[in-house]
């Protein structure tokens, strides 16, 4: 009969070289409060930043959490786990928009709240503050939906790749930063610190477009593309506006007091109705006005104005063909 061969481990051997017992004498876990004393010795000289205070701060989680109920709202029936029909639609639109308001007010109330802290300024009356401000966010979401469907029809329109608004709505990044910047814009115009930057970093992150909730947007707005777009706080854009991927509506070159300087000053351009611009150009300045039904082309530099009606085209550049063969 023939026999297997059978490997027999040397179980004495393996226990030699395994450091598992020794590993409790090894450990530096008594190096470690050092550590934190240097961090508690930071933070008590403030010269790091800190929230080590007995008043709430906004929750980033919550606030993309506004986000996402908002959008059940304004495309009911595109991100909902219901089914929506029309015997329930008026109670999923009532409930989930009772819930946002109460989402809304409660973040709001922290961020007065915060920012009072902050700027060590007497709070009084913040949850009714955060209560009337979040009404009058609710009361904006017809407005904004409305903004949204001009939105919708002109990707439909600017855009020959797309065959329905299904795919605008599911899969255009271009629409979702607009949908959030739209949002955050109402939280802006009622001056609620902190969460409408949360939403549109909340956007830019998943985009890769960056639009300030200061910046003003006209209808029929379409970012086509859209990665790498940045819209600055005073930029002011007209009616029926493209922008292609890489285009930059900035500032000029700032001082490096520019946060005390220059704050509440226009430091971006205009840009009026009609324009289309092309992909990665930049247009900087708050005195820069790029005229109503303009064409800018790809890859150009601007900073100063350009009447209506106007095409700036870069020069073609001379092509180089070298073969090593």
């Amino acid at each position: 009969m023939l026999r297997k061969n059978v490997s027999v481990i040397d179980t004495t051997a393996v226990s030699a070289l395994c450091d598992h017992i020794e590993i409790t004498n090894c450990s530096l876990h008594d190096k470690v409060p050092k550590v934190v004393t240097e961090l508690l010795s930071s933070w008590s000289t403030k010269e790091c930043y800190d929230h080590i205070s007995p008043v709430s701060i906004p929750s980033q989680e919550e606030t993309i959490g506004i986000v996402e109920q908002a959008k059940r709202i304004l495309f009911p029936g595109f991100f909902s786990h219901t089914k929506l029909h029309a015997s329930n639609l008026e109670y999923y639109i009532g409930k989930k928009t009772t819930d946002l308001y109460d989402k809304v007010s409660e973040q709001i109330t922290m961020a007065i709240r915060h920012d009072c802290r902050r700027n060590e300024r007497p709070c009084t009356n913040c949850e009714a503050y955060g209560h009337k401000k979040a009404l009058s966010f609710i009361q904006s979401l017809p407005k904004v939906a409305a903004m949204l469907a001009t939105d919708i029809r002109a990707a439909l329109r600017g855009d020959p790749a797309t065959k329905s608004p299904d795919e605008v709505i599911f899969c255009y990044p271009g629409l979702l930063t607009t949908f959030i910047f739209r949002l955050a814009h109402e939280l802006y115009l009622l001056e609620v610190p902190i969460i409408p930057r949360i939403m549109t970093e909340y956007a830019h992150s998943q985009t890769g477009i960056d639009i300030h909730p200061g910046a003003s947007i006209g209808s029929e707005f379409f970012i086509d593309h859209g990665t790498g777009v940045v819209i600055g706080e005073t930029t002011i854009i007209g009616n029926n506006v493209r922008l292609y991927q890489g285009v930059t509506l900035g500032a000029l070159s700032l001082p490096h007091n520019a946060g005390e300087k220059m704050r509440n000053k226009k430091r971006h351009p205009t840009i009026e109705d009609n324009v289309i611009i092309y992909a990665n150009t930049t247009v900087l300045g708050g005195d820069t006005v790029i005229g109503e039904g303009s064409i800018i082309g790809g890859n150009i530099w601007l900073t100063e104005s350009v009447p209506p009606g106007t095409k700036v085209l870069m020069k073609r550049p001379e092509l180089i063909y070298s073969n090593s063969h």
